[in-house]
């Protein structure tokens, strides 16, 4: 969610710590909120690093078309960055000095929504500046087929850098979480003697515990007295080792430009599971078209700049796609990231997930996957799903790992807030 210029500079002078009376210290934050051009009812004059960050908020948030020929603006902060090269680099650099990374990528964000100035991030100079992340991944692929040769390898550097963070930061708890979950959903109950887990057989059997009397003292001279033992009433097994996947994993996911952070995401994702021997994992951009990427997903760089953002939805024709590639029902789990604004034929979508259900396939509607808040959604679509016993509802890549591990196990899936249900 952008937040608006007043909130932006309200967080950042946080980091500023000031030894003034509190009166004085809210004068200096109203200050940085207002800009120069609405200062004089607060009394309050900035020096130091104070100024040059209220120098820096103002090159983006003030003067531009509010401005008065004095050069006073009418009020408030407005945009009005210029565009020229050199400027924005130098802002960059700045605003890098004095706020938080948070911060900085909330600024960008700002600059490239508010001011136009997408077209800069094609000179390599301006991408070396910026600070990398999901969002500018997001903006830098659907700038792709725009961008001049001179400005692709370092594009892909900077979405390298963004893609290893996350997998650093995801991957680990994922393997671990879909690890356990494929162990516990491959145990059997009749097990042969060789594949018997004794120790899970042990624990679930205690309440079995019998206490046999006490030997003859005659013939067991030195005994302790009375023992007893476990009756292993019910066996536990593990499953039986194979060299094919456990389970069939399909990533349909939606490319429409309103969908970028999460297609990020999904990327790396994709990579991560496709690593999982046990695993068999096949992931499929859609927009109004279908693309089935799964050959490049050791690489989810090469998978981000596989697809194109924007365009039209077709989730019926993408979920037709996955359905062809469904060859064991009961062991493949579905997972369509999708704000569902169907533009396709949306009972003929509803009816395909009804008949993967029936099947056995375990079918899970994402709004989005991305540290956003709430999403903008279809609410008639998602409400279809969830009487279909598929609720749709968003998703944070923090919390990914235990959807895909309940969805595995079968069990009931972790939503994370009712707000997010239709």
């Amino acid at each position: 969610m952008n937040r608006t210029p007043g909130e932006t500079a309200e967080r950042t002078t946080e980091r500023t710590v000031s030894d003034a009376p509190p009166d004085a210290e809210r004068l200096r934050r109203w200050r940085m909120v207002l800009g120069a051009d609405s200062a004089d009812s607060t009394g309050r004059t900035l020096t130091g690093q104070d100024a040059a960050m209220d120098g820096a908020l103002d090159a983006l948030y003030g003067g531009g078309a509010g401005k008065k020929p004095n050069g006073r603006g009418t009020g408030g902060r407005s945009a009005g960055l210029g565009a020229s090269a050199p400027s924005v680099a130098r802002w960059l650099g700045d605003i890098r000095t004095y706020f938080p990374s948070s911060v900085v990528q909330v600024m960008q964000r700002d600059a490239i929504d508010r001011l136009g100035l997408s077209a800069l991030l094609l000179e390599p100079e301006m991408l070396e500046a910026v600070e990398p992340d999901v969002h500018l991944v997001g903006t830098l692929l659907s700038l792709d087929k725009a961008m001049p040769e001179t400005t692709k390898e370092t594009a892909r550097a900077v979405v390298r850098k963004v893609v290893e963070d996350l997998e650093r930061r995801l991957e680990s708890r994922t393997r671990a979480t879909l690890t356990g979950a494929l162990d516990r959903s491959a145990r059997i109950s009749r097990p042969r003697h060789r594949d018997i887990d004794w120790d899970r057989t042990i624990r679930a059997n205690l309440k079995n515990y019998l206490t046999l009397p006490a030997p003859d003292a005659a013939t067991t001279a030195g005994s302790t007295g009375a023992t007893g033992t476990v009756v292993p009433e019910r066996l536990v097994g593990y499953g039986r080792s194979s060299r094919s996947a456990r389970k069939d994993i399909v990533l349909c996911v939606d490319q429409s430009g309103s969908m970028a952070a999460s297609v990020v995401y999904a990327s790396v994702f994709g990579a991560v599971l496709a690593s999982m021997r046990t695993l068999s994992t096949r992931l499929v951009v859609f927009d109004t078209a279908v693309v089935d990427l799964t050959d490049q997903l050791d690489d989810p760089v090469d998978v981000l700049f596989g697809t194109q953002l924007g365009g039209g939805t077709d989730i019926n024709r993408a979920l037709a796609y996955c359905q062809s590639r469904i060859t064991r029902p009961a062991d493949t789990v579905v997972v369509l990231i999708s704000d569902l604004y169907e533009g396709g034929i949306r009972d003929e979508m509803l009816k395909r997930v009804a008949a993967m259900k029936a099947s056995g396939v375990q079918f899970v509607s994402l709004l989005a996957l991305s540290d956003e808040g709430a999403p903008a959604y279809d609410h008639e679509h998602a409400a279809a799903l969830g009487a279909l016993g598929a609720p749709a509802f968003a998703c944070t890549p923090d919390l990914f790992p235990d959807v895909m591990a309940a969805a595995i196990e079968k069990r009931p899936l972790p939503i994370p807030d009712k707000e997010y249900q239709p």
